[in-house]
């Protein structure tokens, strides 16, 4: 059973998970999982997660990840999918599939008692770049794992690689003030865009064999029955989740029309008919868990 830790060090991050970023992710579900799904198959294909195992899905979110998991293990298989939001949970257990073998727990697997060796794969999909000490969070998530057992999982390399920011940050650029970047190591979607910084934080962790594999693919991004119409749900998606949801949350209404009007321009020179394709760049990561 995995219980959820209380510590008051990290509350911030549950309670906004908890708050307006859950709420948000769970409004726009379908959109994110179609635009993470290419990516996701990519980690789980690298996870090569066998019948009968189980597998741990940290930060599963919705479901996504553990749904398309769970057949791959067969009925005597389990994935157990943990997450610190509440609402992504409901929402997972509310569109599970009939007789799918998964199960889902509030909990943060950076801090959570976890059961000792009771996993053959510790699995993530765009879920592990968040921990405030990942050094930490590794080797205690590493406990859970069988001698032997593998980890997998996928992050985002750079923002600059990234269209899902690019395209949308660089369209406003001068209608706002400049946003100062995160620290390159602050817990974030693009804290583990540095190949080597990933490869110190396992390695100290306790993790051998361990291997970054670039991953470079189109990804959806909004959705509609016409371009026109896609374009539109990409401009939209842009506004309600992501960094340009957060860079004009405070802009009078002049300043996010001119936003959108340069946003949809740039997702337009994008190909795409019922979805904008937009470049994603991301890490393939497996790892193993050492025998002895």
């Amino acid at each position: 059973m995995v219980e959820a830790d209380s510590a008051g060090a990290r509350a911030y991050k549950v309670s906004d998970w908890n708050g307006a970023s859950g709420d948000s992710w769970v409004a726009n579900q379908v959109r994110l999982d179609a635009m993470l799904e290419v990516c996701g198959a990519e980690a789980i294909a690298a996870a090569a997660a066998q019948p009968g195992q189980r597998v741990l899905d940290i930060g599963c979110g919705a479901g996504a990840s553990s749904f398309a998991l769970a057949p791959k293990l067969g009925p005597s298989g389990h994935v157990l999918g943990v997450d610190i939001s509440a609402a992504l949970l409901d929402h997972a257990r509310r569109n599970a599939p009939a007789g799918i073998t998964a199960t889902f727990a509030l909990a943060d697997a950076a801090v959570a008692e976890l059961p000792q060796a009771a996993f053959d794969v510790l699995f993530s999909r765009f879920g592990v770049m968040f921990f405030e000490d990942p050094g930490a969070a590794f080797a205690h998530m590493r406990k859970a794992l069988v001698p032997g057992g593998r980890l997998a999982f996928v992050c985002w390399r750079g923002a600059a690689e990234n269209d899902w920011v690019r395209l949308p940050m660089g369209a406003i650029k001068g209608m706002i003030p400049a946003v100062s970047p995160p620290a390159p190591e602050a817990p974030g979607p693009f804290s583990f865009g540095d190949a080597d910084r990933v490869e110190r934080i396992l390695s100290s962790a306790g993790f051998t064999h361990i291997v970054l594999r670039p991953f470079d693919h189109q990804i959806p991004f909004g959705r509609g029955e016409t371009r026109e119409a896609a374009l539109d749900d990409a401009v939209a998606m842009a506004f309600e989740v992501g960094p340009l949801s957060r860079a004009l949350a405070d802009q009078p209404q002049e300043v996010r029309a001119r936003a959108a009007i340069a946003v949809r321009n740039a997702f337009a020179r994008r190909p795409g008919d019922t979805s904008v394709m937009i470049d994603g760049a991301a890490w393939i990561v497996t790892a193993r868990n050492p025998n002895d």
